[in-house]
């Protein structure tokens, strides 16, 4: 390092780059409602699944074996984060900042056991990611928890459960401080599970509908999806005869001081049309649209 080369005291945080043409409307919201439980909207829809469950069937059967429902949501949220990259963004200290890729994270259970081990892990994704990107590196990042490797959320919980507690609540106070500056450590934001694009829980694994899960106060994450069991219902057909159909239920609760309405619910509809037609995630987008404020 040569002698004009200085370390910053407070290195500047990569995750995001901070928006500054929101409107003042929304730049002040973030003032009024300073917790994301202040403000977190809750949203429920479900999708019809026979068209989903078809592509799945034939892609297991073609190499991709234990393809399933969390692969494809977290697929249809990545094409929808491509086209609507509002919903990638976060608040830091009362300001809007873009995030520059797309990270999910999930707790995934070592076992499926009644004392079985949880912890969590972060997935990178690429904006132009294919259902079988999402497959290959979503497996990979499981398969190693599975294995008995500890992620690097598992080894900085286990350093920091050994501190005594009153320390420890003092340095997760600095911590805060830290993240409201937008300054937080490289080391913990690449192991926070609390830092990150979007959360997602499968309930459907255990058999239950989905929960509306809150989202943290700590951290960054603006966006919480939890999706249930499939369930089977009898519709009238156009001809007149009974049909049965399956449905997915699914929640998702939102930081609504990301971006407005508007790109909310566009997003929205389209991460249901995305499940509704997986073979549009079996390529690239044709294009990839940046956040530009």
């Amino acid at each position: 390092m040569s002698k004009k080369e200085k370390v910053p005291v407070f290195p500047k945080n990569k995750a995001g780059r901070r928006i500054r043409g929101m409107s003042p409307y929304m730049r002040i919201t973030a003032f009024v409602m300073r917790d994301r439980g202040d403000a977190s909207n809750y949203f429920r829809d479900s999708v019809e699944v026979t068209e989903l469950e078809k592509f799945m069937r034939e892609k297991r059967r073609n190499g991709y074996p234990g393809l399933g429902m969390l692969h494809m949501f977290i697929a249809a949220y990545v094409r929808t984060i491509s086209q609507k990259p509002q919903l990638n963004r976060y608040i830091n200290g009362q300001r809007a900042y873009a995030r520059k890729n797309i990270e999910v994270v999930m707790t995934v259970k070592k076992t499926m056991e009644e004392n079985g081990g949880e912890t969590s892990i972060k997935v990178v994704f690429d904006p132009t990611d294919t259902v079988y990107d999402v497959y290959n590196k979503l497996n990979a990042a499981i398969d190693q928890v599975k294995n008995g490797s500890e992620t690097a959320t598992g080894d900085l919980a286990g350093l920091l459960v050994k501190i005594p507690r009153l320390l420890l609540k003092f340095i997760v106070w600095v911590l805060c401080i830290l993240d409201y500056f937008h300054i937080m450590p490289k080391l913990v934001l690449e192991a926070s599970p609390f830092h990150g694009s979007m959360i997602i829980t499968d309930i459907g694994s255990l058999g239950i509908p989905p929960i509306y899960h809150h989202l943290y106060n700590f951290g960054n994450l603006p966006i919480f999806i939890a999706f249930g069991a499939k369930r089977r219902v009898y519709e009238l057909g156009k001809d007149g005869t009974v049909e049965e159909k399956r449905y997915v239920d699914y929640t998702i609760v939102t930081d609504e001081r990301i971006c407005d309405g508007y790109n909310y619910a566009q997003g929205l509809k389209m991460l249901k049309h995305n499940l509704m037609h997986p073979e549009r995630l079996e390529v690239p987008p044709e294009k990839v649209v940046q956040d530009i404020y």
